[in-house]
């Protein structure tokens, strides 16, 4: 069963979510801070973090980034009053997966909270029994489930949302993927995100990790399409 756990300090919203999500077959607990959000998270697994960006106390925002920092993977949706552009792409730079503002349909919510767990199944398939089968390009190594970045046995300090597309591509080696398949797989169904974004975020990965960008070993253009990611060069 798929187990849900929603932090909002709004005691009606967490009821109605809770009775439709276990109708839909969910398992879901639902808590009013981020404090009994963290004792949960450290005690059972669950599948994805529903959470509200403005609470009382530590707030959405906050506990995010506390549990990217600590290692924590689990899928993020962060809920927001405000539709701003700036607290979205704050919470997304946060570590969080995918946001959905105030008011929404419940069946949106629930369609959200597929479509992170479909994805976290995808890249799932693609690491080892373990879950965690570290990937080596150049001098650097990728451990996709840790959120962690090494360069020579260094942490490398990387961005979520660069790292997600690392992870993206790093999740099927040697395979031309187009850029709305590149975009789905980082960032959701739902992602939001242009191609011209895209091509940034590849521009600033390249920065990162080739050793000449201009003329990317790793990270290369399949024009027409999209990018490949090539663990070694000559290895296509």
């Amino acid at each position: 069963m798929t187990r849900i756990l929603i932090a909002d300090d709004e005691a009606e919203l967490r009821g109605l979510l809770q009775r439709y999500l276990t109708e839909q077959g969910l398992g879901v607990r639902a808590v009013p801070d981020a404090a009994a959000a963290a004792k949960l998270l450290a005690r059972e697994r669950f599948d994805v973090l529903v959470l509200d960006l403005m609470m009382p106390g530590e707030d959405g925002l906050a506990l995010c980034r506390r549990l990217r920092g600590q290692g924590e993977t689990i899928p993020i949706l962060m809920l927001t009053a405000r539709s701003d552009l700036v607290d979205r792409v704050l919470g997304l730079e946060m570590g969080a997966d995918d946001y959905l503002a105030k008011p929404f349909a419940p069946r949106e919510l629930l369609a959200r909270i597929q479509a992170l767990v479909r994805r976290q199944q995808q890249l799932g398939a693609h690491h080892g029994p373990s879950g965690e089968e570290p990937v080596r390009f150049g001098d650097f190594t990728l451990y996709p489930t840790q959120r962690r970045l090494e360069r020579d046995g260094e942490p490398v300090e990387i961005s979520t949302v660069e790292f997600k597309l690392l992870r993206a591509l790093a999740s099927q080696p040697n395979r031309p993927l187009g850029r709305e398949k590149l975009l789905t797989l980082a960032h959701g169904d739902e992602h939001g995100v242009s191609d011209r974004s895209l091509d940034v975020q590849v521009m600033r990965l390249r920065r990162l990790i080739e050793p000449d960008p201009s003329a990317p070993r790793h990270i290369q253009t399949v024009w027409g399409l999209g990018y490949v990611f090539i663990p070694e060069p000559g290895a296509r």
